[in-house]
């Protein structure tokens, strides 16, 4: 019979397994960040527009007593 040149591997297997996990977890971290600064910048740019159009915030807190 042929023999295969690259034979399994079982712990190249599992370490193989394991590099994807971390590295996907990684990248599924950076991604929702990355999606949540994008949203945080956003939000700024709508309201410096909304500021801008409409005279800026005018709320005002009350006092304690």
């Amino acid at each position: 019979e042929k023999e295969c040149a690259m034979a399994k591997n079982p712990f190249m297997s599992a370490y193989l397994s394991a590099a994807n996990r971390v590295a996907n977890t990684a990248r599924g971290k950076a991604t929702t960040e990355a999606k949540r600064s994008a949203k945080r910048e956003q939000t700024k740019l709508v309201n410096a527009w909304t500021d801008m159009m409409t005279g800026g915030a005018t709320r005002r807190r009350r006092r304690r007593r």
